[in-house]
C-alpha cells in the first residue's frame, strides 16, 4: 500500500476515530491531539505487516486516548466550577436508526456517566456496546485478556444501564420543549417550563472561571425557576438564539456579534420532560464550535 493510499484510508476513518476519541475525552483540542499522533504512526507503519488497518487504528488511537485520559484527569483536579464534556455539533441527514444512536452516545449526560467510569471501562464499553467490536478486538485494544475485558464491559454496562440516560424524544417534541424554555427565558413567564421540567431537573453550567455563570449545580424546578425568571430572562435578553444540533439532540447557540457565548444542550426521561440542561460558558470550550462535527 502506498503512501498515498495509506492517506487515503485515513481520511476515511478520521471520523469514527475523532468520534471514538471524543467520547473517552470529552474534548475536541485532545481528540484531535490524539486521532494525529495515530496519523503519525500509520504513515510510518509497516502497512504490509497490518492485515485490517481499522483495527490497527482503532487500537492506537484508543490507547493514545488512555494516555492522554490520565493526564486530563489529572489536571481537572484543578478546574474551577463545574466540568462538562465540551459542547459539539453533530451532522444531521442520517437515517433514523443512526440519528437514535448517534443521539444516545452523545448526550452530555451519558457522557458524563462515561467519565465515572474508569478509563480502561469507558474504552471497554464504548468498543463494544457502541462501535461494534468484538471481545478479542477490545482485549488486543486494551492489552488485557478476553476475560478481563468481558468483565470490564459487564461492570460498564451495569452502572449504564442504572442511570436513566440515552431516552431520545422525536425532533418535534424537542422543538417544542425548547421553544417553552427560550420563551420563559425572553419573557420571564415560566409556567409553561415548569410544566416541562422533571421534578427532578437539573442545571449545570461550565465557566472554567473565565465567564459569569451560576456557581452550583441547581436541583429542582422551582430553584430553576426562579433562576431562569431572575437571572437569566436578565442578562440573556441580548444574545442571538440559533437553533441547531448539539451532541445528538436539538439545543442552541447563543451568539452576541457573531460570536458565540454561550450553549444550551438538554437531555429529556422516559415521559418526555427536561431532565438536564448543561450551559456551556467557558470561551475555551466554545472556541471550536462549528468547525467540528463529531459523528
Amino acid at each position: 500500500m502506498g503512501k498515498d493510499n495509506n492517506l487515503e484510508v485515513f481520511e476515511s476513518l478520521r471520523p469514527k476515530l475523532l468520534g471514538i476519541a471524543y467520547r473517552i475525552l470529552g474534548t475536541v483540542a485532545e481528540s484531535e491531539d490524539a486521532v494525529q499522533d495515530t496519523f503519525l504512526k500509520w504513515m510510518v507503519s509497516d502497512d504490509v505487516a497490518i492485515e485490517t488497518p481499522e483495527g490497527w487504528l482503532t487500537t492506537i488511537c484508543t490507547r493514545r486516548c488512555l494516555d492522554i485520559v490520565k493526564s486530563a484527569h489529572h489536571k481537572r483536579l484543578d478546574y474551577v466550577g463545574e466540568w462538562l464534556p465540551e459542547p459539539v455539533q453533530t451532522e444531521a441527514g442520517l437515517n433514523v436508526e443512526e440519528q437514535m444512536e448517534l443521539a444516545s452516545s452523545l448526550q452530555m449526560a451519558f457522557l458524563l456517566l462515561l467519565d465515572r467510569l474508569t478509563p480502561k471501562e469507558r474504552a471497554a464499553y464504548l468498543l463494544y456496546e457502541i462501535f461494534g467490536n468484538d471481545y478479542a478486538a477490545v482485549s488486543n485494544t486494551l492489552e488485557i485478556n478476553e476475560s478481563a475485558c468481558r468483565k470490564l464491559v459487564s461492570r460498564a454496562k451495569k452502572h449504564v444501564q442504572n442511570d436513566k440516560v440515552r431516552h431520545i424524544i422525536s425532533s418535534e417534541k424537542q422543538r417544542k420543549l425548547l421553544d417553552a424554555f427560550q420563551s420563559a427565558v425572553m419573557t420571564g413567564e415560566i409556567g409553561r417550563l415548569e410544566n416541562i421540567l422533571a421534578s427532578d431537573v437539573n442545571f449545570v453550567a461550565d465557566h472554567g472561571g473565565k465567564a459569569t455563570a451560576v456557581l452550583k449545580i441547581l436541583h429542582g424546578i422551582p430553584e430553576i425557576s426562579k433562576f431562569v425568571k431572575r437571572g437569566l430572562h436578565r442578562f440573556w435578553q441580548e444574545y442571538e438564539w440559533v437553533e441547531t444540533e448539539i451532541n445528538g439532540l436539538q439545543g442552541f447557540m447563543l451568539k452576541k456579534e457573531g460570536e458565540v457565548g454561550v450553549t444550551v444542550a438538554f437531555d429529556f426521561d422516559a415521559q418526555d420532560q427536561i431532565s438536564d440542561i448543561f450551559v456551556m460558558r467557558n470561551p475555551d470550550k466554545l472556541q471550536n464550535l462549528g468547525s467540528i462535527f463529531i459523528h
